[in-house]
């Protein structure tokens, strides 16, 4: 297994799964695998919040925490083959990895606190990714469709996106995965709203600063829009 990549994460091992978790996390967390996948919790939990996606995540409470649960699958051609099944140890230590050098980078994306893998044969894994809720947010899809946005919401929105670019740029980073339902727009402490990344499993490294990754990322985020019909 790929180590904690920060000294506050620590290992979790139960005779079903395996994984990494933020320390105080890891007494719910182990509690709940010990049994059964965390993801198959999560769609149980009373007064969950189903977010759409490749497959619906659940916030929930976990510890004292709100978090997201997300089951990591495929997309692309090959989804409907390999569905949620990848050789060891699966993208979801890499993930944690890219969040936080990510956030250290200054990119609004979403605190990746813990994941969960389960053994489906020798060298083939499923995973579950824990990453902290970020209150009150929208996917971008959500908001480009809303029946009464108008043309100044429009262009406030697309702000938030190229600075959100910016930023990825800035740290040579290129998201091989943007679209309209990976980028979130939520209001910060201050109520100003800011557009963050997620799922950054697919996230590749260039070099940090370097401008074509801004039309890269941006051209990859306005394809998903018109395959939408969003813009």
């Amino acid at each position: 297994m790929i180590g904690p990549p920060h000294p506050e994460y620590q290992f979790l091992e139960t005779p079903i799964a395996s994984g990494v978790a933020l320390a105080s996390l890891l007494p719910p967390l182990r509690a709940i695998v010990e049994a059964q996948s965390l993801y198959a919790y999560a769609a149980t939990v009373t007064g969950r919040r189903e977010l759409a996606g490749r497959g619906p995540a659940y916030a929930i409470p976990l510890g004292r925490d709100r978090v997201v649960v997300r089951h990591v699958r495929h997309g692309g051609a090959l989804a409907a083959i390999t569905r949620d099944v990848f050789l060891a140890p699966t993208r979801a230590p890499y993930e944690l990895a890219v969040s936080h050098r990510l956030r250290d980078g200054g990119v609004p994306t979403p605190e990746v606190l813990a994941y969960v893998t389960y053994p489906v044969a020798r060298f083939l894994r499923r995973a579950d990714v824990v990453t902290r809720e970020i209150p009150d947010a929208v996917d971008l899809g959500t908001l480009l469709g809303a029946a009464t946005l108008t043309a100044d919401d429009r262009a406030a929105l697309w702000a938030m996106v190229t600075e959100l670019i910016e930023a990825l740029a800035t740290v040579g980073a290129y998201h091989a995965d943007l679209n309209v339902t990976n980028v979130l727009v939520a209001p910060d402490a201050a109520g100003r709203r800011t557009a963050h990344a997620i799922d950054v499993d697919r996230v590749v490294w260039g070099h940090p600063g370097d401008r074509a990754l801004v039309r890269t990322n941006l051209d990859r985020l306005h394809r998903s829009a018109r395959k939408r019909g969003l813009l």
